[in-house]
């Protein structure tokens, strides 16, 4: 991976170091409206190189990743004077690194960018591995590219003012990264508690769970393979995420993670003998942590139309990410509806629905 990643507490010297190595003529400073009022100002009050940098600020929250918001991107760095050797720095979280990287994937086929994340799930997922996209016709990240970031810079001094959602929000593809990483990694995350988190002494248990990932996708980049693996919870969690969007009810993107790795456990009990005691163990945590997701059967065939239409399925089959065990993985296993139907009404009993 040629992808560079730094862990530090100090990231305004962090990017003022990169721009100055880079010699890069030119830099554009991407952000939301809410990131733009209360870390761009500390960000460029400490930082020398950014201080002539432009701004573009768009509206914040998932529902505005989507084309509209891209193309106003897109004009703002022609307006600009942006050429393929000038850099982005996208600053923010999910939305902006996954909306950001598309656009930086894209203007002039291609110019430099850097990613720094604002929140712990951009941090954790969004913003290392090079998927870059926008929704498009209310599914996730239905329109995007494979381009990783040149840098990407974690800082936890970004989350001390962060809502306890945001905080969970990210934990739970760390506790993603732990199911599929093994027993050890597993047991310190679903032993601690999220909402007591000290974040500015927690960077150390971050960067273990960043580096799950940058090993997977090392190995595959392009998601052939053993990369499939970090979509655990996903097929079932985007269709969450789109069922709610859909109701007019959004949910963050780790919650739905959460209670779809909780569904996707379930099939694999059903299916790959996944302990049954381990399962009641994380869907515990993940009630007493996450709360319930609320549907009945009546949504059931909603729900199973969302997860056709899932990037990662390759035929009229549905496919998932399943464990034989913590750590033990098992990539393109397909279950029929069925089986689906069946793991959603063990998923309401988990969760008291």
């Amino acid at each position: 991976m040629s992808q560079k990643v730094y862990f530090t507490n100090s990231p305004a010297i962090a990017i003022d170091r990169y721009i100055t190595d880079s010699g890069s003529p030119k830099t554009f400073i991407l952000t939301d409206e809410n990131t733009a009022e209360h870390v761009l100002p500390v960000i460029l009050s400490e930082s020398r190189q950014l201080r002539d940098a432009e701004v573009i600020t768009v509206k914040a929250g998932d529902v505005n990743k989507n084309i509209d918001s891209l193309s106003y991107i897109w004009n703002r760095l022609q307006n600009g004077g942006a050429t393929r050797k000038s850099l982005l720095i996208n600053l923010g979280g999910g939305m902006i690194t996954d909306m950001g990287g598309f656009a930086g994937a894209t203007f002039k086929r291609g110019i430099n960018f850097v990613n720094m994340p604002t929140t712990l799930l951009s941090a954790v997922d969004a913003a290392v591995g090079g998927k870059t996209g926008i929704n498009f016709n209310g599914l996730k990240n239905e329109v995007g590219a494979f381009k990783e970031a040149d840098a990407v810079i974690i800082s936890t001094v970004f989350f001390k003012t962060l809502p306890v959602e945001e905080l969970k929000s990210g934990y739970a593809e760390m506790l993603k990264h732990g199911l599929i990483d093994g027993k050890d990694t597993y047991r310190r995350l679903i032993n601690h508690n999220v909402e007591s988190a000290d974040w500015d002494n927690l960077l150390d248990i971050l960067e273990e769970s960043v580096n799950v990932k940058r090993r997977i996708v090392t190995e595959d980049p392009l998601e052939h393979g053993i990369r499939r693996a970090l979509n655990l919870g996903h097929t079932i969690g985007h269709a969450f995420e789109s069922h709610a969007m859909k109701h007019n009810s959004p949910i963050p993107h780790g919650y739905a993670v959460a209670w779809g790795c909780v569904t996707e456990l379930t099939l694999s009990c059903l299916s790959l003998g996944f302990p049954s005691e381990e399962l009641h163990r994380f869907a515990t945590y993940i009630y007493d942590t996450y709360g319930p997701y609320t549907f009945t059967c009546d949504d059931y065939p909603e729900l199973i139309e969302l997860m056709h239409h899932d990037k990662k399925n390759t035929s009229s089959e549905i496919n998932f990410t399943l464990l034989k065990d913590v750590g033990k993985i098992e990539i393109d296993c397909t279950c029929n509806e069925d089986d689906i139907k069946s793991a959603l009404d063990i998923f309401r009993d988990l969760m008291h629905v």
